[in-house]
Order: structure tokens, then sequence, then C-alpha cells
């Protein structure tokens, strides 16, 4: 099982604080926000990690994290995206270091209290397909700004709609993401969004409408820490005051 953690983005929702650092860089309590995401992976067993950043700060990354071996890190590679053409664009950089193993994404300014392994573990047992780690949510105006879940029949998820203004559910679409290897060959065949981003609701989709997959409800806190400005410090806020990857 390999890691991908993604550190790209123009960071706009976080200006002026993102102006002169990549907002994975802020801090968050007492660390860069980027530790959270690698203490997440490598508390969930996974060891072999590829960041992806872009932009002007880039090579600050590898100033924080060095080999990755203070982190708890056996092997740590770098991709460059060269420019903010999504996360699924993002992700496709990681196709050769991936090769034919399964791969846990997420989003390096995603915060979760509790540790993901026993979802990686879920993961590892299931033959096929992806993964995704859902949320409830119970705020509809904040449910309408991100991706929610549409469950069917027997708990079966059924569709992943983007931004809705009629939320078909409660639970939504955190940015942790398990893909078997024939991800990389659906990254290959989505076409840009009327945004001109390669779009990971699109990969998810192609697993959802295969059939392929399955989800689990997010235990505890989770806060998308470059979301805006007030969930920026609200993150920080909730891991000062509980901590967070915890057991």
């Amino acid at each position: 099982m390999k890691g991908v953690l993604l550190a790209g983005g123009s960071g706009t929702r976080l200006y002026p604080l993102t102006r002169i650092t990549n907002k994975h860089l802020l801090p968050i309590w007492d660390r860069p926000m980027v530790a959270y995401g690698v203490e997440a992976l490598v508390k969930a067993g996974i060891t072999e990690i590829m960041l992806v950043t872009g932009g002007t700060h880039a090579g600050e990354f590898l100033r924080l994290l060095g080999n990755g071996h203070e982190y708890g890190i056996e092997r740590l590679a770098y991709a460059y995206q060269e420019s903010a053409a999504g996360i699924a664009d993002a992700l496709g950089l990681a196709e050769r270091f991936v090769g034919d193993d399964r791969v846990v994404v997420m989003l390096a300014d995603n915060i979760l209290e509790y540790s993901i392994r026993s979802y990686v573990e879920s993961f590892e047992a299931q033959a096929s397909g992806a993964r995704l780690l859902l949320w409830e949510e119970t705020s509809g105006d904040h449910l309408r700004s991100l991706g929610v879940a549409e469950i069917g029949e027997g708990g079966r998820l059924v569709d992943i709609v983007e931004k809705p203004s009629e939320p078909p559910s409660k639970l939504a679409v955190t940015g942790v993401y398990m893909y078997d290897p024939a991800v990389f060959g659906m990254v290959r065949q989505l076409e840009p969004s009327a945004r001109g981003e390669l779009e990971i609701t699109d990969v998810n989709n192609f697993y959802v409408k295969a059939g392929t997959a399955d989800y689990d409800v997010l235990k505890g806190f989770w806060g998308d820490a470059g979301e805006s400005i007030e969930a920026y410090y609200a993150v920080n806020d909730f891991v000062r005051d509980n901590g967070v990857n915890k057991d």
C-alpha cells in the first residue's frame, strides 16, 4: 500500500495568509499543516509516500520533510504539478510511484480526529475497487459546498453529487480516497471540467457506477483547513484543544 499526499493548489481561499507561502505549510497549532497528513498516513501503516505539490514554494516541502525518516516514512518521493489542474491531475503524477499497488490518497489540508488505520485495513480486505471516507454534516448550507454521497437501498453508494442545491444525504465526501491501481487508467480518460480541471468526483463516480466503491463514515472530527479563513482557525482551535490522529 502506497500513500499520496496532495499539497498543491493556489490557496486562494486562505488569501492573504497564502500570499507568501503554500497553504499546507501554514501552522496548525504547533506544526505545519502538512505534518498532520503525514502523521495520519504513517499511523495507518503507510510508510511509502509521495507528496505532490506545485507553485513557487514547492522547495519548502523538501526543506521541511527531507527524506521523511524523521516522520516515520521509509521512502518519500516528490512530484511537481505544473499548474492547478485539479486533484485527479495531481493524483495522475503518482502513477509510476504507485505502480501495481493500492493507494491511499489524502488532501493535506484535511484534519481528522482519529486514526484511519481501521479504514485502510478494511480497504486491504476489499477485493478491488475504491473506498471513500464520508462524514456526517448537519449543516445544509455547508453540504451545498461539498461533494455529497447519495445512498441507495441496502446502504449502497449510488452517486457522488458535487455541490448539490438539494443534498441527497448528510454524508459529505472527505479528502481521503483509497483506490486500486486501475484508478490511473480512469484518470487518463477524464476530460477537464468547466473550470478546466480533472475532477476527483469524476474518478469516484467511475467506481460508484461500476459498483466497486465502498465507504466508511468517519467518527469524530473532520475539518478542511483550506476551505476558508474561518475553517482554518476552527480546525486550529480543535487541534489545540483535542489533538488529532488519535488511536
